[in-house]
């Protein structure tokens, strides 16, 4: 975990600088080639995929991501129980031109990253509640995600959401892919809640999440 750590900490802090890109199915990545294509349905948007026992990646065992994303073209959402470490923001801000920032004040400040998925891992991620927007969010109905540096210096000087969490990674699916993956009962589906995803411990969040948990109908 510390070897998987150290990696992101190096492309957090080569990427976090890079303009903000909109969340999108990213194209680039090899989704396997043979999966089990379900139906479509109903869209699991902002609703929790929670892994079962029949999940078949060691990445997502009691894994708890929330949807941001899911159509007939595919899927996309945001691991939200899987901290990974804490770094000091200081190698981040030490070379920004701005005399507005504290440096000396900031610099020791722990910022807690989680791993949000094998997708894009070297993008830095900060979903947070709606209270607070800037040019790089991109809103969702109960929830927002922005990208900058600004964001986690705000969140630093308490100025930032009221709620958020900080994440390097995303997890998508293909065509119809997690629809195949949800009939061979591998996720189950619970309500999104702010508590679960903010303020319950990260090894309870898997259980609780389970205990609402329901079938998709």
């Amino acid at each position: 975990m510390k070897k998987i750590f150290s990696i992101f900490l190096i492309l957090f802090l080569t990427n976090l600088c890079l303009s903000a890109r909109s969340i999108d199915l990213p194209k680039h990545y090899k989704f396997p080639k043979n999966y089990f294509k379900g139906k479509h349905y109903d869209s699991v948007e902002d609703f929790l995929l929670i892994a079962t026992e029949k999940i078949r990646d060691s990445r997502f065992e009691k894994t708890v991501i929330l949807m941001l994303e899911h159509d007939k073209k595919g899927a996309l959402g945001i691991v939200v129980n899987k901290p990974l470490g804490k770094i000091s923001l200081g190698p981040l801000i030490s070379k920004v031109n701005d005399k507005s920032i504290n440096k000396k004040e900031l610099y020791d400040y722990k910022i807690p990253i989680y791993w949000g998925g094998p997708v894009d891992n070297n993008k830095i991620l900060v979903l947070h509640s709606k209270d607070y927007k800037n040019q790089s969010t991109k809103e969702y109905n109960n929830l927002s995600t922005s990208s900058d540096l600004i964001t986690l210096i705000e969140i630093a000087e308490k100025k930032g959401p009221k709620k958020s969490l900080i994440v390097l990674g995303l997890a998508a699916w293909d065509v119809e892919q997690l629809d195949g993956e949800i009939e061979l009962e591998r996720w189950t589906l619970s309500e999104s809640s702010m508590d679960l995803i903010f303020e319950i411990e990260d090894n309870k969040k898997w259980m609780k999440a389970i205990q609402n948990s329901f079938v998709r109908l």
